[in-house]
């Protein structure tokens, strides 16, 4: 990393942000943006994905090597890991920038903020870590790292009152982006699927271990309800949205080895539409299942974690739900199968269901949803750090 010694004053400042993954990207995508209406000439550097090195961001490493989820695959990448971290902050410290945001990966960036702060340079944590869920500790840890929380929800930014946290709400940057209505029609139309026949979406997730523990049940759960479909005169057609090339090869090998028969449509790059096409989705949780509520369809949540991680962690989590719709509406909205629960006896009935039943009420509330994270979160995240950078 040779970089010239960067010089600013505060109308061009230097902002330095660290991105983990996807969902990461377009935050920071969404924040350069709205930063650069206030700062055209600021300069932003550090680790960003392919949106924000689009709009000029310099990425000093490359974004998918901080993408590692599970303790034991952060294992054996942890050499690596730390030695980006500690290259990033040896950087950072000798060419203050006026401002570090650390966007999500909490794990690698908690500690490069404590570290930058202890330098005297102001520190953003945008999306909060899961504090109210579990290692609840790491709160504290939060208040010495960072000046400022930007959360994405609300119950988040109650739970920093409590313990007297600088924090910010923004809101969703989804929210702003997905309408109010995701038509159908239009969504089929636009993928070439037919407007006459159910349609599943089966999203096994965007990570490596996710796909390879969910691909089988959710594959099996498809085959049960095609040969009903089938028994029943019924059209239903199953679309896998993957991420990316290398995601759908591995899904594709996957299908190979466990229901080579079923027919599927592979759409790489293209989940919204997806989702807005489907009449149900079979998921993995994460961020997906708040998009999925934004677009309005019912959803089977499932998450299968590496067997070891589970049994390290289980007792630490302390939650009535994990997947977002839920907490947020703080009531079971939607069904969540998790660990030994990922069977097809359990997934089969909560699909059906939702592939034939009448969804009104269900839309309602996700209208609830989208309304509440409303909020113009780019640009309200970017005046709470001009308004930290000018303090």
């Amino acid at each position: 990393m040779s970089h010239s010694k960067i010089s600013h004053k505060n109308s061009s400042p230097v902002i330095a942000i660290v991105v983990g993954e996807h969902s990461g990207d377009t935050l920071g995508e969404g924040l350069i943006l709205a930063l650069k209406k206030i700062y055209p000439d600021a300069k932003f550097i550090g680790i960003g994905g392919p949106r924000m090195k689009a709009i000029g961001f310099e990425s000093l490493f490359v974004m998918d090597e901080l993408s590692v989820m599970g303790i034991f695959e952060v294992l054996g990448r942890l050499r690596r890991l730390l030695y980006i971290r500690k290259s990033l902050f040896e950087y950072f410290a000798k060419n203050k920038p006026d401002v570090f945001i650390g966007i999500d990966a909490p794990d690698f960036n908690i500690t490069l903020e404590q570290r930058l702060k202890n330098q005297n340079i102001k520190t953003v944590h945008y999306v909060s870590p899961s504090v109210w869920a579990w290692r609840e500790k790491r709160v504290f840890k939060i208040a010495k790292a960072t000046n400022l929380v930007l959360s994405l929800l609300p119950f988040e930014k109650a739970f920093y009152d409590r313990h007297q946290i600088p924090c910010t709400f923004v809101g969703h940057s989804l929210a702003d982006d997905i309408p109010m209505v995701s038509d159908k029609k239009t969504a089929r139309k636009a993928l070439n699927l037919p407007e006459e026949c159910k349609v599943l979406a089966l999203m096994p997730g965007s990570r490596g271990g996710e796909l390879s523990r969910l691909v089988a049940p959710f594959l099996a759960t498809a085959e049960q309800l095609y040969k009903q479909a089938v028994k029943n005169k019924q059209k239903l057609i199953f679309v896998v949205p993957m991420i990316s090339e290398k995601r759908a090869e591995q899904f594709k090998e996957l299908q190979k080895i466990h229901s080579p028969q079923l027919p599927v449509t592979i759409i790489i790059n293209d989940t919204q539409t997806v989702m807005a096409a489907s009449d149900c989705l079979l998921m993995a949780s994460g961020t997906v299942a708040l998009e999925a509520a934004l677009i309005k369809r019912p959803m089977v949540v499932c998450y299968k974690f590496n067997p070891l991680t589970y049994h390290l962690f289980k007792g630490f989590v302390k939650l009535k739900w994990f997947s977002l719709p839920n907490l947020l509406a703080n009531k079971a909205l939607v069904p969540e199968l998790l660990q030994k629960e990922v069977t097809v006896e359990n997934i089969l009935p909560l699909v059906y269901d939702r592939l034939y039943q009448d969804q009104t009420e269900l839309n309602e509330e996700f209208i609830h949803i989208h309304q509440t994270l409303k909020q113009n979160a780019s640009e309200k995240a970017a005046s709470a750090i001009v308004e930290l950078i000018s303090s």
